[in-house]
């Protein structure tokens, strides 16, 4: 399985996309919203870019893909006009593999921009808009060329299923019976992959820029649904996620061991699944369709797509349950980094 190939959300605006089943990830961007926005307090204070430049790497496609974007202007345009500046122009970049779907964010854009001249009104600089098709895990800007960084729910993604010495038995993901030989290649798959990301950060990124990224971390608690005679064991046996979660000490240490970036903030915060639905009453079915609208298309690539109905409906069971028992959350870590050296 080629990760770069197979690994997108769910495109459209239909019932089971990602745009309509991604409110965990919109709740744990606006819970993040002080550490993204003291960061570019703090960039936009030290530079006075009058060209400001902007990444949102993993943007996928929604809403989501504009909120940060949404949140980082309001903040430029409340310190440009503090200071009696103009306000700069902007360059939106939008990052993800090329079988996201683009199409729904750049057919949004006309909206978007009319709903931010609308908010900040005459004097609002200029904004331009690209989209960038690529692995976050290779190089995809000009040298020296960002200001600022954003991800979110996207670096914790592999580029790659690690190789194994060891079968992880009955399952496609790390558990409590997952042997410490496959752990351990989990962990150093994704330390290479993230020491590869912030190099080449560091050299798209210039002096002063800065960096905010959220992971799904440790502590997750990975419901799969095990044994329902839909799907054969051996199709079982021979699939692994390419995602891996770390905790704070493992973004730490990997940060400080390569070296680019100075650490400003490592926080920990924790989204109950019932943040996926608007109501309390059916969060096992919206936590289903958000997991559904994340994993889908993944899955088919393994197990194609005439069992995905049942494996969902199934899911759902064991969803529901879980939350009825027990307190069910997922814990974001996020990093605010500067680019300290050239």
């Amino acid at each position: 399985m080629k990760v770069v190939e197979v690994l997108h959300m769910n495109g459209g605006i239909g019932d089971i996309s990602y745009a309509n089943n991604s409110l965990v990830q919109r709740n744990v961007i606006l819970m993040t919203k002080p550490i993204i926005e003291q960061a570019m307090s703090d960039l936009y204070c030290s530079l006075f870019p009058k060209n400001l430049c902007i990444a949102d790497l993993g943007c996928s496609s929604g809403a989501n893909t504009f909120l940060v974007i949404s949140e980082l202007v309001k903040t430029i345009e409340k310190e440009r006009k503090k200071h009696g500046f103009q306000s700069p122009e902007f360059h939106f970049l939008f990052n993800d593999l090329p079988s996201n779907d683009f199409n729904t964010i750049f057919q949004s854009l006309g909206e978007f921009e009319h709903d931010l001249r609308k908010q900040f009104g005459e004097g609002f600089g200029p904004c331009y808009f690209s989209g960038v098709a690529g692995s976050f895990y290779s190089r995809l800007f000009p040298s020296k060329s960002l200001h600022f960084v954003h991800s979110s729910y996207s670096v914790h993604w592999l580029s790659q299923v690690p190789d194994f010495i060891e079968k992880n038995k009955g399952n496609i993901y790390i558990t409590s019976t997952s042997p410490p030989s496959y752990i351990n290649a989990y962990y150093k798959q994704f330390e290479n992959d993230f020491s590869n990301f912030l190099k080449y950060r560091s050299e798209e990124l210039m002096k002063g820029g800065k960096m905010v990224l959220t992971f799904l971390g440790r502590k997750v608690k990975i419901l799969i649904p095990k044994n329902t005679g839909l799907i054969e064991e051996e199709k079982v046996d021979s699939f692994d996620v390419p995602n891996y979660t770390p905790s704070p000490g493992e973004v730490k240490y990997i940060v400080e061991k390569e070296g680019s970036f100075t650490i400003n903030r490592l926080e920990t915060t924790r989204v109950h699944w019932n943040n996926a639905s608007n109501e309390s009453n059916n969060g096992g079915y919206k936590m289903t369709r958000c997991m559904r609208a994340v994993a889908e298309p993944l899955l088919i690539s393994q197990f194609g797509p005439k069992l995905m109905d049942l494996v969902f409906q199934k899911y759902e069971e064991i969803i529901s349950d879980c939350m009825s028992k027990e307190k069910t959350e997922f814990v974001s870590v996020t990093v605010s980094l500067t680019k300290e050296t050239d």
